[in-house]
C-alpha cells in the first residue's frame, strides 16, 4: 500500500502516503487480528482516491537526465562559502531565501546549466495536481521572465563593449 500510495496516487492526494504509512504501523502496533481494520481502512481510502503516476514519471524523467549527463556541478549560487575564498569565487552570490520574499517564492533557477530549463514533473489533471500545476505555470513565466531580462541585459551589456571597443560614442 504505500508504494501503491506513492505511485499510484502520488500528488493527486498527497494524504495517501501518511495514510498507507500510518496503517502500517497501526498494524505494527496492535496486530491480529483488530490489525486489518486500519489496514482495510487504508485500502479503500487508497482505493477511492483520485490517481495520478506523476511521481513516477518524474523519478523516470530525473533518472534519465542523470544517467545522460552524469553527476553535473552545483550551481555556485547553491553552494556554501564558509571562507572568503570560496566567496570570491562566487559561491553562494546571488542566492536570495525565498521565505524572505513575498509568497516565498523567488524566480530562479536551480537546476545546473546543462539542465536548464528542463521540466522533470508535469502535474496530472487529476485530484489535487492541477492546482500544483497552476502554480508552477505562475512561477514557470515568472522565471522564463527573469530569463528574458537577464539575455536583454547581457545583449545590451555586449553591445556597449563593443561600442566601447570601437571608440563609438553615438
Amino acid at each position: 500500500m504505500v508504494i501503491f500510495a506513492a505511485e499510484d496516487v502520488g500528488n493527486a492526494d498527497p494524504r495517501a502516503l501518511s495514510v498507507a504509512v500510518d496503517a502500517l504501523r497501526a498494524f505494527e502496533l496492535v496486530g491480529l487480528p483488530e490489525g486489518v481494520l486500519p489496514m482495510t481502512q487504508a485500502a479503500v481510502f487508497l482505493a477511492t482516491c483520485a490517481k495520478s503516476n506523476s511521481t513516477l514519471t518524474t523519478y523516470s524523467k530525473a533518472r534519465a537526465a542523470v544517467l545522460e549527463k552524469g553527476p553535473l556541478p552545483v550551481p555556485l549560487k547553491l553552494r556554501n562559502a564558509p571562507t572568503p575564498l570560496m566567496k570570491s569565487m562566487g559561491y553562494s552570490g546571488g542566492y536570495r531565501y525565498p521565505h524572505n520574499f513575498s509568497g516565498n517564492y523567488v524566480p530562479e533557477e536551480y537546476l545546473p546549466d546543462e539542465l536548464r530549463g528542463q521540466r522533470f514533473y508535469e502535474p496530472s489533471e487529476s485530484g489535487e495536481e492541477p492546482e500544483i500545476r497552476q502554480r508552477l505555470e505562475r512561477w514557470r513565466a515568472e522565471v522564463e521572465q527573469k530569463r528574458d531580462e537577464e539575455s536583454r541585459d547581457r545583449a545590451a551589456e555586449e553591445t556597449a563593449r563593443k561600442k566601447l571597443d570601437r571608440g563609438d560614442n553615438s
